[in-house]
């Protein structure tokens, strides 16, 4: 279980109304990770994803692209423990909702 990551992101820029939050899901299922991802109130997009290390990184670099209708500033990384997301899925959040 040692090349499993889980990795907070907060993702900034032009990324609501984008939908940014289907698109991460859509590929996030796609690479099999597990974690979740919801809007802010502050404007940014969080989320968490929790796999095997090359997925997590390639979904993490996605991220600094977006979708087409996104614009990226930055992509804010913090590792989590991953034994507290594997095997949850991946699904997308209410904004309101807490860790």
């Amino acid at each position: 279980m040692s090349d499993v990551l889980a990795t907070r992101v907060v993702i900034s820029g032009r990324v609501q109304g984008v939908w940014f939050r289907a698109w991460t899901v859509n590929l996030a299922r796609d690479l099999c990770l597990d974690g979740w991802v919801r809007n802010r109130t502050d404007g940014s997009v969080e989320a968490v994803f929790c796999g095997p290390a090359a997925q997590v990184e390639r979904m993490v670099g996605n991220c600094a692209d977006g979708p087409p209708a996104a614009s990226v500033e930055n992509v804010f990384c913090e590792p989590l423990k991953a034994s507290e997301f594997a095997g949850q899925g991946f699904r997308q959040r209410s904004t309101a909702e807490i860790r």
